[in-house]
C-alpha cells in the first residue's frame, strides 16, 4: 500500500475506478445473458438474472481455497471488512455456475494467443474450467511443498504463494497460473463491490465501508449540499428494510 494511503482510501479509489460495483461484466440482459428465447419482446420485461441460492459450482475443497484466496486479496482488519465478511466466495461460486462460468457468449474456438494486457481474457478455458484446473494445481503445489492444501496454510505462506503466482515465479502445468490470478482478482473485486443481489457484498458491508449510498433512485434532494458530506444508508437493487411497508 502506498505511503500515506489508508486502507479505506485505497478501497474507495478501487471502488471509483471500477464499474463492478453496479453491473459486473458477467451480469447481462436476456439478449446476451442466457441465450434463451427471443432477445426482446414489446411491452415485456424480464426479471434480472443474478443467480439463485442453490446454484453452486465448487466442491468443498475448491470452496475452501476460494475463500482463503479471496481473504488474502481483500483481507479483513481492525479498520474494516474484507472479502470474508462480504462473502465474495458466494458471488464467485454463482458466477462459475452460470453462463459466465461457461463462457456461453464468448468466442472460444481459437486460435488462442497470449495477447496483450489490453486485450482481456485470452485463455482457451472457460472461467469455470480455468478455476477448477487451477485450484487443483494450487492445492497440489501446496501439498507437495508444505504438506497442506492452500486453505490450511498460515497467512504469510498464502501471501508468498499468491505473490509468486502474480509475479509468474510459480507456474502450473495445465493452465496459466497468472491468468488464473488475474481473473480471480477481478472476480474478487466484483464480488466485494457488486450489489448484494448477486451474492457478494453481504449486507452492503463494502458500500458502508467506502460510504457509497447504493442504487438510489436519484439525488435531487441533495443537489444543493454545497460540497458537504451526505451520509445516507446504502440501498440495494432490492431496496432496504426501511422501505418495506408495514
Amino acid at each position: 500500500m502506498a505511503e500515506g494511503l489508508s486502507r479505506r482510501a485505497a478501497l474507495q479509489l478501487l471502488f471509483m475506478t471500477t464499474t463492478a460495483f453496479a453491473f459486473p461484466q458477467t451480469l447481462l440482459s436476456r439478449e446476451y445473458g442466457r441465450g434463451e428465447g427471443m432477445p426482446w419482446g414489446a411491452a415485456a420485461g424480464d426479471v434480472p438474472y443474478y443467480g439463485i441460492p442453490d446454484q453452486r459450482f465448487f466442491n468443498a475443497d475448491e470452496l475452501s481455497a476460494v475463500r482463503a484466496i479471496a481473504a488474502r486479496l481483500i483481507p479483513s482488519d481492525e479498520d474494516g471488512p474484507g472479502a470474508t465478511e462480504a462473502d465474495v466466495a458466494t458471488f464467485i461460486d454463482r458466477q462459475m455456475a452460470g453462463f459466465y462460468g461457461r463462457a456461453q457468449h464468448w468466442y472460444m474456438q481459437g486460435p488462442f494467443e497470449d495477447g496483450l494486457p489490453t486485450q482481456g481474457y485470452q485463455s482457451e478455458h472457460p472461467p469455470a474450467q480455468l478455476y477448477r484446473l487451477a485450484l487443483a494445481e494450487l492445492d497440489a503445489y501446496c501439498d507437495a511443498n508444505f504438506g497442506l492444501p492452500f486453505s490450511g496454510l498460515p497467512e504469510n505462506e498464502q501471501d508468498g504463494i499468491l505473490t509468486g503466482i502474480e509475479d509468474e515465479e510459480i507456474t502450473f502445468e495445465t493452465v496459466s497460473a497468472k491468468t488464473f490470478f488475474d481473473l480471480f482478482l477481478e472476480n474478487t473485486i466484483e464480488g466485494f463491490f457488486a450489489d448484494p443481489i448477486y451474492g457478494g457484498n453481504r449486507d452492503m458491508v463494502a458500500w458502508r465501508y467506502v460510504g457509497f449510498p447504493g442504487a438510489r433512485y436519484d439525488y435531487r434532494d441533495f443537489v444543493g449540499h454545497n460540497g458537504a458530506r451526505i451520509d445516507l444508508p446504502p440501498v440495494s437493487l432490492l431496496g432496504r428494510p426501511g422501505w418495506s411497508r408495514q
